[in-house]
């Protein structure tokens, strides 16, 4: 059964809840025939022990909480990508907050042995203690503390792709723990090994048909990775050190590609021999120390590094002979620096006080090289072709960023609790090489969040923040155009702003009897500044050219609705359905044609359903998880300069099955894109401006990587 029970560590956690409507009557049937278990006190934190996941064999902590009602919800976070921030979203281990952009908590989950997991809480509410703001909810792992203990976690896998491919893989993982000593260990080669097939059909204006192109693509690409977790437990304080480093390697990207006109029935065959590679190393670590009742210090950092060069080489291939006819080279190189610095203090028993600075550095580097087939003098280094000089291709971005913040958590009463926050960011973004520029920011970001306990099972939640995202440093220059063959490269704009958004949100919760599951619905609206899209930076009527930077404000508002509950009311004992329902709107101008539409890439709905269902007995486990999207409106166009975009979306089926044999082996088969699901593309070229409305041609494009199998074994020893 599931305790719930006070510590100190569940940080004086409140019940967050939300309704949804639809459920409400389900909920109350199913509560008479349940007994009740309310919780005791305002300050319960739902404790899952390491004892209620026996009956589902886990092998790893992700296992574990894959099997809690609702746990979407608690793994639900949100973040601008700046910096450490506030950490939503985060999942705690030993309610320390793993400091980590690739290597954080969620990373770990699958990592960690089940058999060293003491219990997993569910933290329903705030507290000076948390390193964690903003988050409705918050996952803690908290692991065996005993003065040895050790378990090495394997995983083999093999993905069979559409074209016959096998493509194997795995993952070994060792944790544990010496004196004060916690360590994690791991090392893993992810196969993502892809084969697509692709079809596009060109219509003359009248709807005659012009050109067809068929394309078999293939992407060899197998991504290493070994990382560490240290921790070290002082008698009043912690200090944990992570560090990754990942790899691709050389990964080739084989394209064959027949192209068929029409008119005269010719046809003529394009390859492409692409290379990329792309490495990755990232060192973080924190530091906390308890000063007893005179408050608690932490000390946060991250440092990382990421590289990735990108080579296109297309060949026209011509009477068995092949001839180069396009170069491009995109390299970048991306680095942070970040470190964040806290003091906590109690003002009273039901006020604290976190004030503290947080400051990052984040560089760009980035060239773009273009050769083609013409007159003109021919370089061996890029493919014997003639280089083809690109407006602002050469490029370095640095923004440094200071930020003073403040946090108070204030519990009014036994029912509310208010918890406030303000950042005064200051930061300057500086570019050199073919573009210099620069600029100061100043922002100031409060935020406010209300929690009200209803009853001890439904809590109603309000949010109101100030957002600044975090602007693309490849928006700033120029870089290559992957999804338009008739466009090899696309302007940078070194004038782009940080995009800003008051936030508001409202929650309604309801935890169903005996953990059997969770209804959440929520309310969200937002008010965009300075919104990010595609804009005109022509130089001229004659040289039509687009770039991502700010079309002003608009709104975006929307409803999510989701119920995760367990199905033994219906006799189906150990199974959980999960649903979920997204609905939104926007509203902005486009710069193009003057029009109000929605959001790019902001469809109407998205609907997703999920099934577990785990026969102990047998040691098997069986599900699917269903996904689709709404088609049409504006917010599946994407408008640009000389052409418009409609991205069509099919529904997506997965299932998968989990059978535990000889002794403590795990044996997953699954099925992805069981539906055989494409992506589809519908574009509108123009003579001139999109404004002017004289078309060019239509295009029906289609890409699809059919279903795919996977079989994986786990085990632990």
């Amino acid at each position: 059964m599931i305790s719930r029970h006070l510590t100190k560590r569940q940080l004086l956690a409140k019940t967050k809840a939300s309704l949804l409507t639809a459920a409400v009557a389900w909920s109350l049937a199913v509560s008479a025939e349940i007994p009740s278990t309310d919780l005791v006190d305002k300050d319960s934190t739902v404790v899952y022990p390491a004892e209620y996941f026996d009956q589902f064999y886990p092998v790893s902590a992700n296992d574990m909480l894959s099997r809690i009602p609702g746990i979407e919800l608690a793994l639900r976070g949100s973040s601008s990508g700046r910096g450490l921030g506030s950490g939503a979203g985060e999942v705690l281990i030993n309610g320390q907050r793993i400091t980590g952009k690739n290597n954080g908590g969620r990373s770990q989950l699958a990592r960690i042995s089940a058999d060293q997991v003491e219990h997993i809480e569910i933290i329903r509410g705030t507290s000076e203690e948390l390193d964690v703001r903003g988050s409705g909810q918050i996952v803690n792992v908290v692991l065996l503390d005993t003065p040895s203990r050790s378990s090495t976690t394997v995983q083999l896998r093999s993905d069979v792709i559409q074209d016959g491919t096998f493509d194997p893989g795995g993952q070994l993982s060792h944790a544990g723990q010496t004196g004060n000593l916690n360590y994690l260990f791991n090392v893993g080669a992810d196969p993502r090994y892809r084969a697509w097939e692709s079809e596009e059909f060109s219509f003359s204006p009248n709807g005659d048909l012009t050109e067809v192109r068929r394309e078999s693509r293939t992407r060899d690409e197998t991504q290493l990775q070994t990382s560490m977790n240290l921790g070290y437990s002082f008698q009043r304080s912690v200090v944990q050190f992570n560090a990754l480093v990942e790899t691709v390697g050389d990964v080739p990207d084989e394209r064959y590609r027949t192209i068929t006109q029409m008119a005269d029935n010719s046809s003529r065959v394009e390859t492409e021999s692409n290379a990329n590679q792309r490495n990755n190393w990232e060192v973080g670590g924190d530091f906390e120390h308890d000063f007893r009742n005179a408050g608690t210090f932490r000390f946060l950092f991250i440092v990382n590094d990421r590289d990735s060069v990108n080579q296109r080489n297309r060949f026209q291939l011509l009477n068995d002979v092949s001839t180069q006819d396009l170069f491009i080279e995109n390299a970048g190189r991306d680095r942070e620096r970040i470190a964040r610095t806290s003091y906590t203090l109690s003002l009273s028993g039901s006020q604290g006080l976190e004030l503290g600075v947080e400051g990052a550095q984040t560089i760009r580097d980035s060239n773009l090289v273009l050769a083609r087939d013409t007159d003109g003098e021919r370089n061996p280094a890029f493919g014997n072709l003639v280089p083809v000089s690109i407006p602002n291709g050469n490029s370095t971005v640095q923004e440094m960023r200071t930020e003073p913040f403040a946090n108070h958590n204030w519990q009014l009463n036994p029912k509310m609790s208010l918890e406030s926050s303000i950042v005064m960011e200051t930061s300057t973004i500086e570019q050199s090489g073919d573009v210099s520029n620069s600029r100061d920011f100043q922002f100031v970001r409060p935020r406010i969040d209300y929690r009200y306990d209803i009853t001890s099972s439904l809590q109603l939640r309000a949010g109101v923040r100030k957002d600044v995202e975090q602007l693309s440093f490849s928006d700033f220059s120029a870089s290559v155009d992957g999804g338009d063959e008739d466009r090899d490269t696309i302007a940078g704009n070194p004038d782009i702003r940080q995009e800003q958004s008051w936030r508001y949100e409202l929650n309604l919760e309801m935890r169903l009897p005996n953990e059997l599951g969770v209804v959440n619905s929520q309310f969200w609206y937002r008010d965009v500044e300075d919104h990010i899209d595609r804009i005109d930076v022509s130089s001229s009527e004659d040289k039509l050219e687009s770039a991502r930077g700010n079309i002003g404000d608009g709104k975006r508002y929307g409803l999510n609705l989701d119920v995760s509950t367990k199905l033994d009311p219906l006799g189906l004992n150990n199974a959980l359905l999960t649903t979920g329902v997204r609905l939104r709107d926007s509203e902005f101008m486009d710069p193009f044609l003057g029009i109000k539409r929605r959001q790019r890439g902001n469809g109407r709905w998205q609907a997703n359903v999920g099934f577990r269902h785990d026969v102990s007995s047998r040691g098997l486990t069986y599900g699917f998880n269903y996904s689709n999207n709404s088609n049409g409106s504006t917010g599946r166009q994407a408008i640009d300069i000389d052409d418009i975009e409609e991205f069509i979306e099919a529904p997506r089926l997965s299932a998968y099955v989990e059978k535990r044999a000889f002794g403590n082996l795990m044996f997953r088969l699954e099925s992805n894109n069981m539906t055989n699901a494409e992506w589809c593309r519908k574009r509108t070229r123009f003579v001139g401006a999109t404004a002017g409305g004289v078309v060019e041609e239509f295009e029906d494009y289609c890409n699809g990587g059919g279903m795919e199998l996977a079989l994986q074994v786990r085990t632990t020893f």
